[in-house]
Parts: structure tokens; sequence; C-alpha cells
């Protein structure tokens, strides 16, 4: 917000050689930067802690360093408590993480009590933690940023373990960070080990070397690399043939397996019957010591058949059914629910005046931006604290002003 404000800083007068910036183009780009906020927090309250609503399903998390650093236990705190309880303190922010409750004041934390909700249990049972909650990430247990890293690298967070790690870390080289949704780590994919079944028809390419392909992966069943070729192509729609036996409804226009078929029949007896999985397995697929990576939807195509939901469970992998568990689910609805309850009653008002109030309503915001900004270009300049009297004491003068202004207006025009 405060660079939108500068760079939107006008001239101080016509033919003046600073840019001139519009009010619809400074209030678009403060939008936008509100949206990316609004994105990245989801909408968790910056008011009241958490923990009253227990393991929420997914939330914007903090560990404090102050309170609990390494050596001792993890912790995580809500986005209220890292403003209200723990402001002065360092802390790693964690991004988001699944079915966690606060840790704020609990037992961990020895010399501090939560000051938005004091009475809580001594431990949260519920929650995991990872080396994340002591500013390690990766394979490498490396901070972010680490200044002693002088590679230029994406971080990426494994939608299992939930840590990030580098691209180059990763045992295959990323796409493109839009060609891809989700991420998979190698450990993570080892521990679900069904998901290879599903990468070869689902999973977006990584970036391989040249002849790396043999070296680096088991081939189950029969053949090489050449089956995955066909399935990619029938991934993308190029190749969409398969024994009429097994399918005798294959009409899908999305990119097609051979349980994607069995899936279409939603709702049907058909359906129950037929193992996704078990289907997949039947045929050859590739195994690597890789990562994967995932398109948009793909959760929608794991099997939910009774023998792989039980398995889901085993392995503690259910959220994997769940298409509401994404980040971009989270973000997505921490925007629109921002967007239904606050409307921009600037905007609003501007969109019910005519050609005339709406031109006045832009000089009065342009008038009052470029007093303001002098106005506290003068603390800024003399190192000192903008407190409550000093904003009320300008919006008096500046009302002031205006009822002069407003006077001398009417008195010229009777």
């Amino acid at each position: 917000m405060e660079e939108a404000a500068a760079g939107a800083e006008p001239g101080s007068g016509c033919g003046a050689e600073e840019p001139v910036v519009s009010l619809a183009e400074v209030l678009a780009e403060n939008e936008e930067l509100e949206k990316e906020a609004r994105a990245v927090l989801g909408g968790s309250d910056h008011e009241r802690c958490s923990y009253s609503q227990g393991a929420v399903k997914r939330q914007a998390l903090y560990a404090c360093s102050t309170c609990t650093p390494p050596g001792s236990e993890p912790a995580g705190i809500c986005l209220a408590c890292s403003y209200e309880c723990h402001g002065t303190h360092r802390l790693f922010e964690l991004y988001t993480k699944r079915n966690f409750r606060c840790d704020c004041g609990n037992s961990k934390f020895k010399n501090l009590q939560c000051k938005l909700l004091p009475e809580k249990c001594k431990v949260n049972s519920g929650n995991k933690y990872n080396d994340n909650f002591y500013g390690l990430y990766c394979t490498c247990k490396r901070p972010y940023p680490d200044p002693e890293d002088e590679i230029p690298d994406e971080m990426i967070q494994c939608i299992v373990c939930e840590d990030w790690f580098h691209g180059r870390h990763l045992g295959a080289v990323p796409p493109e960070s839009g060609d891809f949704h989700e991420m998979v780590c190698q450990a993570c994919m080892n521990h679900c080990h069904f998901l290879w079944a599903y990468a070869s028809q689902l999973a977006v390419p990584a970036l391989t070397k040249v002849n790396s392909l043999e070296g680096d992966g088991i081939v189950l069943k029969v053949e090489e690399s050449e089956e995955q070729k066909k399935e990619i192509k029938k991934e993308s729609g190029a190749e969409h043939q398969e024994t009429k036996e097994e399918k005798p409804t294959e009409q899908l226009s999305e990119p097609s397996t051979s349980s994607g078929s069995a899936c279409a029949e939603v709702g049907t007896k058909s359906e129950a019957l037929v193992c996704k999985l078990k289907e997949l397995q039947s045929k050859q697929f590739l195994k690597k010591d890789t990562a994967t990576f995932w398109p948009s939807n793909w959760r929608s195509k794991l099997c939910t058949c009774e023998d792989c939901m039980k398995m889901y469970s085993e392995l503690e992998v259910q959220f994997l059914t769940d298409e509401y568990d994404t980040v971009l689910a989270y973000e997505n609805k921490g925007t629109s629910d921002q967007e239904t309850e606050r409307r921009d009653p600037l905007m609003d008002t501007l969109n019910s005046m005519n050609r005339v109030q709406q031109v006045e309503l832009i000089c009065e915001y342009n008038d009052l931006k470029t007093e303001l900004t002098d106005y506290l270009r003068r603390f800024a300049d003399e190192g000192t604290v903008v407190k409550r009297e000093d904003i009320q004491h300008f919006f008096e003068e500046f009302q002031s002003r205006k009822r002069r202004r407003t006077n001398r207006m009417q008195y010229y025009c009777s």
C-alpha cells in the first residue's frame, strides 16, 4: 500500500514533469495489492485467535523463534496471535498448514500467555510439525531466504508433508510454474506409492535430462518408457484408442485414462464396482525416485472405492480426495469471502454519481491525498512518530479549509 501511494503521488500542478496518475489507476493498483494479501491470508481473522475453531482445515500459520527457539518444542501460532502476542518477536512465516490448532500460550510457551484466548489446553495432540517451525526447509535443511545460497531457485511446497523444497532438490527439473498446480515430493511419493499408477496418466512431465529416463526409473510390468510416452499423448488428447471390451462408454472430452472412462458414469452402480487404481495398476507404468507434478483437478480422478478410501486412511492422506483441501481453493475462498463481505465504498459512490459529481469527488480526493502526503512527509523528515492526535488535527484542519473554500464559492456565485 505504501508503494502504491508513493507511485501515485500527483504532480504539484498542471504541466509538472511527474507522471499524472488517475484515481481509477490508484484504486486499481491498491485493489490488486489487497487482493494478493487476501489470497495469501485466505480470509484468516487478524483480530480473533483461531483456537476456538479447533483444528482449522487450512490457515495461515507462523512460528515464533523468540518464544520457541531451536531445541525447544515446535509450535505454531495463528495470524491474530502473530499480531497481538508476538508483534515484536522474530517470526517464521509458514504460509499454510492443514488441520492445525493455534498453540499460542500453551505449555510450549514458557513465559507467554495468549492475550486473545488465555484458556487453552496444554498441547494440541492433533497438530503435526516439521523443521519449517524452526525456519528450516527442504532436504537440505536450510533457511529461506538463505544468505549463503547464491543460486536463484524457486521453493515449492509438497501437498502431502507440506514442507518446502528447492526446485533443484526434487530429483527432477520442475515444469514451468504455470504448467502444474501441485507437487508431491520424493519421500511422499515413496510413502504414497499408489500415486505412481496415476502419475503415468495424470502427472505433468518433469523436464528430465536426455536419456535419464531409463537410468533413473524402474519399469514395472513389461515395456519401457515408450508406453509412458503413449500415455502422455493420450493425456493431451492426441491419442484416444483403448480396447472397447473394457470401455463401452468412451466419450470423455477430458484427458482420458482407462480409469477415467469408468469414472464418467457418475452415480451408476457400475462405478462402485470398478476400482480405478486396480485398473491402472493392471497396465505398465514407470516408477522413479523423483517428485511428481500435478495439474489442477487431478484429485477428482483418484479412486474413492471402499478399498482405496481405507488405504488413504491407513496412509493418513484422506485429504487427497478433498479438492477443497488445495491451497488454490483456500486462496480462492479467502478472496471471494472478503470481496462479498467488503465492498469498496469509494467505488460504489463513484458508480452512483453523474459525471459532474465524479469530477468533483476526484478533485477532492486529489486534494486530500496531496495535503496528507505533504503533512506526513514532515514527520518522516523529522523522524517522529505519527500519533492519533496528529491525524485528528490534520482532518480537522482539512475540513476547516474545505468549509472556507466552499463559503467563498457561495459568495462569488451569489
